[in-house]
């Protein structure tokens, strides 16, 4: 016995495929376009009061290190360097959180793995 397919049954499943192809594709793209647009901004930080600014690219490369000189202690260079760690940390943090808010634009709040 053999299944009788009505006429049209396959071409509505086949453009629903296709619609759901060319939104996933628009998706990629959109994502692409925020992808290369935060890599090239700059995440300006502070801490310790001023004594250490940074300015990190969205590529997570530091772009500037300034550093007061009256926090130069060469008695104290364990507070110098928790100053630098702490200024690179918060900028990599903002990157990443700037990166899943502008995503989850994008996405809908739906994380895809691998994406970003």
């Amino acid at each position: 016995m053999r299944a009788r397919v009505p006429r049209g049954a396959g071409s509505t499943n086949a453009q629903n495929m296709n619609a759901m192809i060319r939104q996933a594709q628009k998706m990629q793209d959109e994502i692409t376009e925020l992808q290369d647009d935060i890599e090239a901004r700059e995440f300006p930080v502070t801490v310790g009061g001023g004594v250490v600014e940074l300015v990190m690219t969205g590529k997570k490369t530091i772009k500037t290190l300034t550093i007061k000189p009256e926090v130069v202690d060469p008695e104290d260079i364990d507070t110098l360097q928790d100053l630098i760690i702490s200024a690179v940390n918060e900028a990599v943090g903002q990157i990443e959180q700037t990166t899943e808010d502008e995503m989850s634009k994008i996405t809908g709040g739906v994380s895809l793995p691998g994406l970003f």
